[in-house]
């Protein structure tokens, strides 16, 4: 076995030991879904950055970069504006004192509402947990070549399992912290050594196709649109950072975290970016494009500084998977468990219960992770999923009076079944529906699917009576 290996199995075997010291401080529900809500500023940064960077960024714009070049660079403006409105949101969601987004959602329109926001997260949050497996096993095989995927997949499900199942946020969001300090230190180090061992400039020139040389490269204007709505749509109402929003200690903390996450993402996503673009004029002959940075890191680094790289790799995919699995089981048993079945569960039924969800999502989603090995396409189609099912009524909820349970179920409905019909039937590369574009541009499920959403929250909306006054002062306060 190599150094690589052991660096990572001392990682996670450390990430188990921490999960398991810490899982005896875990006795309610506030601790296991909210960490007690007593984060201060600085965890709660390095939770929510933790939690964002991951697969998506690491693999799925290293993929991205890989075939366009510099022209990636574009790829975190969704994000990055989604974060600026979370801003607008921090401290008013943590005043709600509530545990999820559903919570939110019967708060602002019914119970209905929590039903329909249910489905649809814990089926884009699953897929988005699969594809973290598919990650974490390739950069295992990349540290031992004769290991099987499939077995590398059945090792990194269970570690991430067992770490999501045992403290729950409680701990997550402590142990973030140290993989964001790991993060950006490991991935500024890669990228000074990368462009040395390239050539710098001259040797980019040198390697790479032109068009990679250009910051408005190979993306079209239709694309640029499929490639930023989704992370834009999912961040503005991804249930971690709501959930991390609830487990800061005051709405101030929350406001500052969020200054500080903008800072922390738009320097993580660059970076990634940056060094995959460098990377890539090293390995200009891979089949699968996503591993740029970690082939280079295992073919043009020093063994030890090579395995802190793909240790940092790997921290980027288990925070996120983590954070991704966490949320769907906490919403399974605050959303259906207490609310439908036992609303008087005693705190250690709730913390038993939640780690069994832990456990089952956890399996269901390494059943999906079978499916595709595409990690940016798998992504967007779950960012699209939560974004256009999820995200307008819930922003609607703390900006528009006006907006209704009628139309925020309709929405809810409207975003997810236009997306899941548009990728299973493949619409946006059918001849019949060119709308103009030329043949070989695909339009992305997201832009239809945000646009029915939007409109169906709105005409529905219009056309059902308002909501009741008691509705609208969690979110806006008494009228005058």
């Amino acid at each position: 076995m190599t150094v690589y290996f052991w660096t990572l199995v001392a990682y996670m075997v450390a990430l188990v030991g921490i999960g398991a010291i810490r899982s005896r401080d875990v006795r309610t529900q506030e601790d296991f879904s909210v960490a007690g809500r007593r984060l201060s500023t600085f965890v709660l940064f390095g939770t929510m950055l933790a939690t964002w960077i991951g697969t998506g960024s690491i693999f799925g714009n290293a993929e991205k970069t890989y075939r366009v070049g510099i022209a990636a660079l574009i790829l975190p403006i969704g994000g990055l504006v989604g974060i600026i409105v979370l801003y607008l949101l921090a401290g008013r969601v943590r005043k709600l004192e509530q545990f999820t987004v559903q919570d939110i959602l019967e708060a602002r329109y019914n119970a209905a509402a929590r039903v329909f926001g249910v489905v649809t997260l814990v089926v884009a949050y699953t897929t988005i947990v699969s594809y973290q497996y598919r990650a974490a096993a390739a950069v295992l095989t990349l540290a031992v070549p004769e290991m099987p995927i499939g077995t590398a997949m059945i090792i990194v499900t269970g570690f991430i399992i067992i770490y999501a199942a045992l403290a729950g946020m409680f701990s997550v969001a402590y142990t973030d912290v140290a993989m964001g300090i790991t993060m950006i230190f490991g991935i500024t180090v890669s990228l000074a050594v990368f462009w040395f061992k390239a050539g710098g400039m001259p040797g980019l020139r040198a390697t790479l196709p032109p068009d990679h040389l250009t910051l408005f490269g190979p993306i079209s204007g239709i694309e640029a649109v499929g490639l930023i709505l989704p992370p834009f749509l999912l961040i503005m109402g991804d249930a971690n950072m709501y959930q991390r929003f609830f487990s800061a200690r005051t709405a101030g903390i929350a406001e500052r975290a969020v200054l500080w996450l903008l800072l922390g993402v738009g320097f993580m996503e660059a970076m990634i970016i940056l060094t995959a673009w460098v990377a890539s004029a090293l390995e200009p002959h891979l089949d699968i494009h996503g591993r740029v940075i970690a082939y280079a890191a295992r073919d043009h680094l020093p063994v030890y500084v090579g395995a802190l790289v793909l240790t940092t790799i790997m921290a980027v995919i288990m925070s996120t998977a983590i954070s991704y699995l966490l949320v769907p089981a906490t919403c399974l048993m605050r959303d259906v468990y207490q609310r439908f079945i036992k609303p008087d569960a005693s705190d250690r039924s709730i913390v038993i219960l939640s780690r069994v969800f832990v456990v089952a999502l956890g399996i269901i989603a390494f059943g999906l992770s079978r499916l595709s090995n595409e990690f940016l396409k798998v992504a967007l189609y779950a960012y699209t999923i939560y974004g256009a099912g999820i995200t307008p009524s819930l922003i609607a909820a703390f900006f528009w009076k006006r907006a209704t349970a009628a139309g925020a179920i309709a929405s809810i409905v409207a975003g997810t079944a236009v997306t899941l019909i548009w990728e299973v039937t493949g619409l946006g590369t059918s001849t019949p529906l060119r709308l103009g574009f030329p043949e070989g541009v695909t339009i992305e499920a997201v832009v239809p699917a945000i646009l029915i959403s939007v409109a169906t929250l709105i005409t529905v909306s219009l056309l059902t009576p308002p909501p009741h006054e008691h509705q609208l002062i969690p979110f806006f306060g008494k009228s005058e």
